[in-house]
């Protein structure tokens, strides 16, 4: 009788996560008409959302990042991005059912197709949407991230493969297809063929700070050279220092009543220790 053994994968332990509320994109009235598409599509500076309109063929642009890192105007620049298949990357995210999103991975060891988990939710979809690869966060170790359409909401979801390392993991971001068209328009209505032009995920990686640790002492000669200023300093300042030597005086008698009660306490016990030895001999 064979036994079964759990097959070995990096993305086991993948889980997936919705945004918050804030970074959703509410109010949009997705359109009610059912065809066979995704209603969605996704890039890493825009998401198309096609909506509902009494004409028909209206569609939603939205950017993804809501602020700007520079001050100028504002230039709404669409580029026209290919679609590209993600079988390369060793994994295919499928979507089944009305509120459930399945992952299978693909590998070259037979049955081939390996199912790995489901991530479900409670709203159901209209629509999904897929961002390219070049648009994910490498230091969360984010794999995968869909635009979910509902009823009047675009909700991201985030996938994830857990690492406890803050390096740039290789094994997860491959080369992946970059933005540039690996043909023109004329060269393939000419009929040729050209592989995608591919590029590395790497120079996106930004490695984490570690906080440095810093030992703050004080130097004894500042209270020494800030003495030295008062006494060098001009007659306008005398009024300030007067509280100073007040305080030191203060000091100096608490000190030298603190010396006279060591000595008393001394004394007493020179004392009492005579006493106990006239006690002794008495005794005796």
């Amino acid at each position: 009788m064979s036994r079964r053994v759990v097959r070995q994968s990096k993305f086991r332990h993948v889980f997936g996560q919705a945004v918050k509320n804030d970074q959703c994109y509410d109010d949009i009235r997705v359109s009610r008409v059912t065809w066979d598409s995704s209603f969605c599509a996704v890039n890493p500076k825009f998401v198309a959302i096609i909506i509902e309109a009494s004409g028909g063929g209206a569609f939603l642009v939205l950017p993804l990042h809501k602020s700007l890192a520079h001050s100028y105007n504002r230039l709404l620049e669409i580029p026209t991005l290919p679609l590209a298949s993600q079988a390369r990357h060793e994994i295919r995210i499928q979507t089944g059912g009305d509120s459930s999103i399945r992952y299978f991975e693909i590998t070259d060891e037979a049955p081939f197709v390996h199912y790995l988990s489901t991530f479900t939710t409670k709203e159901p979809q209209r629509g999904m949407g897929y961002m390219p690869k070049r648009g994910l966060d490498v230091n969360k170790c984010e794999i995968a991230r869909f635009y979910k359409l509902q009823e009047r909401k675009c909700e991201p979801i985030i996938m994830t493969v857990p690492r406890k390392s803050d390096l740039f993991q290789d094994d997860l971001y491959p080369d992946t297809a970059g933005p540039d068209p690996a043909l023109e328009a004329e060269e393939w209505f000419e009929g040729k063929n050209g592989d995608p032009l591919l590029i590395s995920l790497k120079h996106g990686y930004i490695p984490g700070k570690k906080g440095e640790l810093k030992v703050i002492k004080k130097n004894i000669l500042d209270n020494k050279l800030a003495k030295n200023a008062e006494n060098t300093g001009p007659a306008h300042k005398t009024a300030t220092s007067t509280p100073s030597i007040k305080n030191e005086a203060k000091l100096d008698e608490i000190l030298k009543e603190v010396k006279s009660l060591k000595d008393l306490v001394s004394s007493q016990e020179k004392r009492i220790t005579k006493l106990e030895e006239q006690m002794s001999k008495i005794a005796i």
